[in-house]
């Protein structure tokens, strides 16, 4: 790797930004882009093939590197993303679980609640806790296009700020426990401090893929799963 790429990337490391590498095999030639619109923006031939464009498309949402055959010349296309952040809201028993299966992901997870009796080292082994309100916690973090937010704590004061504070960022998932009737009534309420309907359709919400949970391991594991979808790109049209 040529010592600009090298110092470019670890510069977007620091902005938790991704970036893809492009090696054309026969030269040692590189370039660097930050999507598929911007390389495809460049108006050269090459950088605007549908077959390079759809290939950083899928490096991104995959994290996997592939090659490409562009008319004899072998592209490698290498993607560079920042690791994934998941921000539980809500130290409950689901919470428990997901901040697990979350970790084992590779995710890096914090768990916010200004509960200090629910939120303990004890319950959360080897988590980030954040005893902050919500807003404060999620100003704190910085939320990107790579974090997730999932709110679980069934209390409206702890889990609308944070709502709100995610569906102002880029987050790639926003989820939110609680059943239809307690969904709609929270749509309401957030639709009165200024969220429009195109905001709010990002909540997933009942939280998780439906497969029948009843546990909050079940139900954990559901939401890591939606998460996984939404990460990768297969986000599951919702009812």
């Amino acid at each position: 790797m040529k010592r600009a790429s090298l110092e470019a990337l670890l510069a977007a490391r620091d902005e938790r930004a991704t970036c893809i590498r492009l090696v054309w095999l026969a030269d040692g030639r590189e370039r660097l882009v930050t999507s598929a619109e911007a390389l495809a923006g460049t108006g050269a031939a090459t950088d605007s093939d549908p077959r390079l464009v759809a290939a950083v498309e899928e490096a991104i949402v995959s994290g996997r590197g592939q090659l490409v055959e562009l008319d004899g010349e072998a592209i490698f296309v290498h993607p560079f993303a920042p690791r994934p952040r998941l921000v539980i809201v809500g130290a409950v028993h689901i919470a428990q679980h997901l901040a697990v299966l979350a970790r084992d992901l590779g995710y890096g997870v914090t768990v916010v609640d200004p509960r200090q009796g629910f939120l303990t080292k004890a319950r959360f082994p080897g988590t980030n806790l954040d005893h902050a309100w919500p807003e404060e916690a999620l100003a704190r973090h910085g939320l990107d296009a790579r974090c997730a937010v999932v709110t679980l704590s069934h209390d409206p004061k702890i889990d609308e700020p944070a709502l709100v504070a995610a569906l102002r960022a880029p987050c790639f998932y926003i989820g939110a426990l609680g059943s239809r009737r307690t969904q709609a009534k929270r749509r309401d309420r957030l639709g009165e401090v200024g969220l429009d309907e195109a905001a709010l359709a990002r909540i997933h919400g009942p939280v998780g893929l439906d497969i029948g949970a009843r546990s909050p391991a079940e139900i954990a594991v559901s939401i890591a799963a939606e998460m996984t979808a939404c990460l990768r790109g297969h986000a599951p049209a919702r009812g």
